[in-house]
């Protein structure tokens, strides 16, 4: 029997590349694609063409410019919704809880681990659901005021999942490197259960 089933699998390969996207969206967003850093520079080279334009009008150009780009967020983020749904319902099969049986067996880093994702999916459907209210807010009878707190806790708690990232991977090749030979390839080809 596998370890990991099909469907937790390619939930998995799924959810990595759509938080890649999301991550790259919102880096594009607050690197090249900064309204205020791009505002900047195109009232600066209009205004070498002998082209004054007011800030106002900057900003416009800059964010049509990036508007592509945030639709790439917002469809990333209705997948993301659909694939927290996803894993919600993949707890209930043997792969979706294997990090949480035999806990109580399971030594204080195997422990840690377990919680932290647990604390993560919390995070992930808090996005998710924040994430939704922001771009529904007025389909929700939402302010603009109150869609923008929302928003300000969504970019805050953004960082959790950027620092999760990084500690992800590491986490997992460090693993693979110590006493977890094969974790990477039991997540591809599925792995025996022990």
């Amino acid at each position: 029997m596998k370890k990991w089933r099909l469907d937790f699998r390619v939930w998995h390969w799924i959810h990595a590349t759509v938080i890649l996207g999301l991550l790259g969206t919102v880096f594009l967003r607050k690197t090249f694609l900064s309204w205020r850093a791009n505002s900047e520079l195109i009232t600066q080279k209009l205004s070498e063409i002998n082209i004054e334009v007011t800030s106002d009008q900057a900003k416009g150009l800059a964010t049509a410019i990036r508007a592509p780009m945030w639709e790439w967020h917002i469809l990333l983020g209705y997948a993301f919704a659909i694939l927290v749904l996803w894993r919600l319902l993949l707890f209930f099969t043997q792969s979706g809880k294997t990090n949480y049986q035999n806990f109580k067996e399971k030594t204080l880093h195997k422990k840690i681990v377990a919680l932290s994702y647990i604390v993560l999916y919390a995070v992930l459907l808090f996005m998710a659901v924040s994430g939704l209210a922001i771009h529904f807010h007025e389909a929700l009878s939402l302010t603009k005021d109150t869609a923008h707190d929302i928003k300000e806790i969504h970019e805050l708690v953004y960082n959790a999942v950027l620092i999760f990232v990084p500690l992800h991977i590491i986490g997992v090749i460090l693993a693979e490197n110590r006493d977890e030979k094969g974790i990477i390839s039991n997540m591809i080809h599925g792995g025996s259960q022990t």
